[in-house]
């Protein structure tokens, strides 16, 4: 059988399972799901799959799995590292879960919500507040990014200081499998020691496992009363021990607690219309912080008493303390629109880090020594959750895209640079946005024999054909 009658033949089948309507082969149909959201990654596809429902993937990934053909899971396509980019041979298949979007059941009494793969994270936050419940997963990309996704890639964002990654708030799981059975393991249960956490497997395999079409998500109470700030800092020690100083006043009711470079700001008052700065003096570094409860209580005054307190101590130069709801969002608006920012002023070289949170301004000031040395006119974009020792560490050449191409073609030896310094800090190469394409071979060359081979000996035993977002993580 020709090449051409096999790619025919899989395109019928695929259409009798699911509807022609649903197998999209027309190139500017196709296209939006062949790049990842920075533009770094294209490729081809055979042709991309909008299955509705459980079934129906499992449908799909049976006739792939039967034609031998490689499976590209997909959900929001708003990752960072290409996990969810099909590769430039033209033949994989793209399985977009965006149509399993149902909110499948409501369990306040548990403080659970069922949902499909495909329900964008707002929807989430949505319909766990219609019942007077928080979900807490909080991202800048939350209007566009899936609940699938935000499992496949264990999600992080402002709030894990508090509640936990996407690891922590997944409760139960549904998955089909690389050779299309289904393993339902939909239960709202926090104890279950029934043997092997198969769970675990899944949540952070970016897809190379299994396609995840079904959440079991945990809920906590409606968090209703705020106290944020914007703080500005002398340097990342002293936000370091600020947040020893909130913990000690506010306890668990610190919400978030992100770390701001003055050159970070700098690029959203430059990019993002309608953005300015709370403060009349600059800072090299700023601090956003925020408190919760679900009363109203005292939250304002421990963060004015904590802030005062901190500005006698020298650990702060000034604040400005959100007086409405209006101005929380203002100050969130320039946390969340840094990503955004540097993406509309240029390529950058970037880095997803997590240290020891006592560790984060022994690491920006090696780091920063180490690359001024052999770059000096790079540029460091450093920001992040710092409460959980998580920062984004990226690197360019602003104003002179030559010698930004030209930067960028250093990228393995900046790496090694930062990441040779976060591991022997006992750090991770990645904190929340995952390894897809980006980060494969730093993967291999920092993880040990051992770790490599037990990976390998998982995904062997799943997906032995390697039809399964093949050439990703591993």
């Amino acid at each position: 059988m020709s090449d051409s009658t096999q790619r025919d033949s899989l395109i019928d089948a695929l259409e009798a399972a699911i509807g022609k309507a649903y197998v999209l082969t027309d190139e500017h149909e196709v296209a939006p799901f062949l790049s990842d959201w920075r533009g770094r990654y294209s490729g081809k596809a055979r042709c991309v799959v909008r299955p509705a429902n459980t079934e129906e993937v499992a449908a799909v990934v049976r006739c792939c799995a039967d034609a031998g053909v490689p499976m590209v899971p997909q959900a929001g396509n708003t990752g960072l590292c290409g996990g969810a980019t099909p590769d430039v041979s033209g033949e994989a298949v793209v399985i977009s879960v965006a149509r399993l979007n149902q909110i499948i059941e409501v369990d306040a009494a548990n403080n659970t919500l069922t949902v499909g793969a495909g329900c964008l994270l707002a929807d989430v936050q949505a319909a766990a507040a219609r019942v007077g419940k928080l979900f807490p997963l909080s991202l800048a990309s939350e209007g566009s990014c899936r609940i699938g996704g935000n499992v496949s890639t264990n999600a992080g964002g402002v709030h894990v200081l508090r509640y936990g990654n996407m690891r922590d708030l997944t409760l139960g799981l549904e998955v089909v499998l690389p050779d299309g059975r289904i393993w339902n393991g939909l239960q709202g249960l926090r104890k279950d020691n029934t043997g092997y956490d198969l769970r675990q497997l899944f949540v952070g395999a970016e897809g190379t496992l299994g396609v995840v079409t079904g959440v079991v998500v945990k809920l906590f109470p409606q968090q209703n009363h705020y106290a944020a700030a914007w703080i500005a800092v002398p340097d990342a020690q002293s936000a370091v021990t600020l947040l020893g100083v909130l913990h000690q006043s506010a306890g668990d009711r610190i919400t978030a607690f992100e770390l701001v470079s003055d050159v970070s700001l700098k690029l959203v008052l430059q990019h993002i219309p309608g953005t300015r700065t709370p403060l009349e003096s600059a800072a090299p570094w700023y601090v956003l912080a925020e408190l919760s409860d679900t009363a109203a209580g005292d939250l304002d005054e421990r963060l004015q008493t904590a802030l005062e307190a901190a500005v006698e101590a020298g650990l702060v130069n000034d604040a400005a303390i959100a007086q409405d709801e209006s101005q929380r969002a203002t100050l969130w608006k320039l946390r969340e629109s840094i990503s955004e920012a540097q993406k509309k002023d240029g390529y950058s070289i970037k880095h997803d880090i997590a240290v020891p949170v006592s560790r984060i301004p022994e690491f920006l000031s090696a780091a920063g020594e180490a690359l001024a040395k052999q770059f000096p006119s790079a540029r460091i974009v450093a920001f992040g959750h710092v409460g959980d020792g998580n920062l984004h560490y990226n690197l360019s050449i602003a104003g002179d895209e030559h010698a930004n191409q030209t930067l960028l073609q250093q990228t393995p030896n900046i790496n090694r640079i930062v990441h040779d310094l976060v591991v022997s800090m006992g750090g991770s190469l990645s904190a929340e946005h995952g390894i897809g394409q980006l980060k494969r071979g730093e993967l291999a060359y920092y993880k040990s024999d051992v770790e490599i081979a037990l990976m390998r000996t998982i995904k062997q035993a799943l997906d032995p054909r390697n039809l399964m977002n093949p050439g990703k993580v591993l």
